[in-house]
């Protein structure tokens, strides 16, 4: 996949998991494919309307994200997901930091990414949980203006007390979790995890 149609995935990834106006307020209980399937209105009625004020003003679109996108996703479980056997020996201040750099990092790319978007259809898939599960997976589909290949975007949930939280995202069968491990794996090997750290604090920076 090309890096232009991940960004434009990215994108629908963010739409689906912003709180429409109108609809029922989210609750624990609220299952996982009503949150992706009721709340992708809202996103994209938002990228429609105030695409120029977005385009322009960064600080607003990424404010958006972070106030309606963070508190569907466990951050910190991706976190330790993501620095593996690093999350085990690093200390609480550095697990504390690495979370708020990622996170600020992943809200900032995928929120500039929902400008990619380009009125593709969403497709949603039959959806199959077992109600003893803490963890499911709501599969969504692409669907391609110019005919080429649909593009599979699967969420991964975990329950939790304040509800469904998404720890994982697939697109294109590439998980978002193990990308990052190994990116990231390969220059706290060589530069050692506080130097991730610092990389992290200058990329988000530079987007203030």
């Amino acid at each position: 996949m090309t890096v232009t149609r991940r960004y434009a995935c990215m994108g629908v990834l963010l739409a689906c998991l912003v709180p429409v106006w109108a609809q029922a307020a989210i609750t624990p209980s609220t299952p996982p494919d009503v949150i992706v399937r009721d709340k992708t209105t809202l996103i994209l009625h938002l990228i429609a309307h105030k695409r120029a004020i977005y385009d322009h003003d960064k600080a607003a679109l990424y404010a958006m994200v972070d106030k309606e996108v963070v508190p569907y996703f466990d951050f910190r479980r991706m976190s330790r997901w993501v620095l593996a056997r690093y999350w085990r020996t690093a200390s609480p201040a550095q697990r504390s930091e690495f979370v708020t750099e990622f996170r600020d990092l992943l809200v900032r790319t995928y929120a500039t990414a929902l400008l990619s978007y380009s009125g593709q259809r969403i497709s949603y898939l039959p959806y199959r949980s077992l109600e003893s599960s803490r963890h499911t997976v709501v599969k969504t589909l692409i669907v391609q203006n110019d005919g080429s290949a649909n593009i599979p975007l699967d969420y991964m949930f975990v329950h939790k007390k304040t509800g469904w939280k998404v720890y994982d995202v697939t697109i294109d069968g590439v998980s978002l979790v193990t990308n990052y491990r190994s990116v990231y794996g390969s220059k706290i090997r060589h530069r050692g995890l506080n130097a991730l750290i610092a990389s992290l604090k200058r990329a988000n920076g530079t987007h203030f």
